[in-house]
């Protein structure tokens, strides 16, 4: 171990490398609740693509496992490392290279965090509108695991928002792909296949990512509705609507209550609302103009009443900012309360009433509790699972990830496979695929060292 610490040493400097003993316990693991933390050999830290790429080439010649590390705020175990590896973190790799307001673009290193592009961009009158949920996610892991979240329904996810990458490949060498432009019929798209990859196919040292105007003015509603199946109903007539709202949240009744109670928020409803409410509509919407957005939100409070919500409420901008943040900490309330898991199946938009019904007979039929909230307007299902037995819960998330794949869906709609989902996708996604996908990982990574185990076995 000794002759390895000194050869990293000589790439990035000897305060930029960590034993295993001296590496730190956020080294080894990630948010997911199912994938135990690893201790890794080595942790690196380098402060240029050119030094990462010196790095992946010596590991490649040494065959060792690399796993690159962000943040850490992903919930399947992806960047969670292997015994024998080393971690390469990007604390060092954190600069905003330019903010582009002619082309409408950021040029980012991976270790910068939402917070900070988006602090940085707001100056600009510019936003890059991708918010997952937790602001202290760095760029590198949103591009590695295709991040989405809440505004998602509007703007898309990550996938959409990245214009080009500055990318390291398994064997050392340093690419470029895309560009400060929004089309190209140019090739086999490199940039694409790289997003959503997890760290199995190159590391990202740089990415071009597109910008938008930020708009001035936001308002929140809120709808609670007396059975789930009426806001499942009511979401694809919100969306075909034409209002664009820029987040369609639903929560069920036991997520709205644990979200709100963690952050002390009290809306105000009356008892007999909230008694009456067996699940909510979010529905968040934005304008340039005052009297536009005004407009948008009565016609949004009609429909929902027409569409059968018990009330619509206007929220202050205090209570809907308090609101958001109670939605964006759900996973961590659901992890407070107990939940042994949380997946984030994916199913058409109109396949969400099926879904949510069939859960419930799903969760009956292995004795657990299945809660929920999630975005609706694009059809991705956050479901906190409580089922402490192994072999119990392994049964319940197969049979979820099934369901909505027979629906048309997919096993992750943005939290992405890792470790903690590979053997569900394994066993239910078509072998052609996955043997595709094995000889794409080959011809980017022959050794295999780049996050073994993540994805594929």
């Amino acid at each position: 171990m000794s002759d390895v610490i000194e050869e990293l040493a000589r790439i990035v400097g000897a305060e930029h490398v960590d034993a295993e003993e001296r590496a730190g316990e956020d080294y080894t693991h990630d948010e997911c609740l199912t994938v135990a933390p690893v201790t890794p050999a080595a942790v690196v830290r380098p402060a240029s693509a050119t030094e990462v790429a010196a790095v992946v080439r010596w590991a490649h010649d040494h065959r060792v496992p690399v796993t690159a590390r962000g943040s850490a705020t992903g919930m399947s175990g992806a960047c969670v490392p292997v015994p024998d590896g080393i971690v390469v973190g990007f604390d060092r790799m954190d600069a905003i290279v330019e903010i582009d307001t002619d082309n409408h673009v950021a040029i980012v290193q991976p270790g910068v965090t939402l917070a900070r592009l988006d602090e940085a961009t707001a100056g600009h009158g510019l936003v890059y509108p991708v918010f997952p949920g937790e602001n202290s996610a760095s760029l590198g892991g949103n591009v590695a695991t295709n991040a989405g979240g809440m505004r998602a329904v509007k703007y898309g996810v990550t996938r959409h928002h990245v214009l080009g990458l500055e990318a390291v490949l398994p064997t050392g060498e340093i690419i470029r792909t895309g560009g400060r432009y929004v089309k190209s019929s140019t090739g086999y798209d490199l940039t694409q296949l790289i997003v959503g990859s997890e760290g199995t196919l190159a590391l990202v040292t740089e990415a071009i990512l597109k910008l938008h105007p930020r708009l001035a003015h936001r308002s929140t509603l809120l709808a609670p509705f007396p059975t789930l199946d009426a806001v499942s109903a009511a979401v694809p007539r919100i969306v075909g609507s034409g209002m664009n709202p820029l987040v369609l949240e639903y929560l069920d009744m036991l997520t709205m209550e644990a979200a709100t109670a963690a952050v002390g928020l009290d809306l105000g409803m009356p008892d007999a609302v909230r008694q009456a409410a067996l699940a909510y509509l979010v529905v968040v919407l934005e304008s340039t103009h005052e009297d536009r957005l005004e407009a948008d939100v009565e016609r949004a409070a009609s429909l929902m009443s027409d569409l059968g919500a018990i009330d619509v409420y206007v929220l202050p901008p205090q209570a809907a900012e308090e609101l958001i943040t109670a939605r964006e900490r759900a996973f961590f309330v659901a992890k407070a309360h107990g939940a042994d898991d949380i997946v984030d199946v994916v199913v058409p938009r109109s396949a969400i009433p099926g879904y949510l019904a069939a859960v419930g007979t799903v969760a009956q039929e292995h004795q657990a509790l299945v809660a929920g909230c999630g975005h609706a307007g694009d059809g991705n299902v956050h479901l906190s699972v409580f089922q402490p037995d192994p072999s119990r819960r392994e049964a319940l998330l197969h049979a979820l990830f099934e369901l909505g794949m027979r629906m048309g869906g997919a096993i992750s709609g943005e939290h992405g496979l890792g470790r903690a989902k590979r053997s569900h996708f394994l066993a239910l996604e078509d072998p052609a695929k996955i043997a595709l996908m094995r000889r794409i990982k080959a011809a980017f990574d022959p050794h295999g060292i780049l996050n073994p185990g993540v994805m594929l076995d």
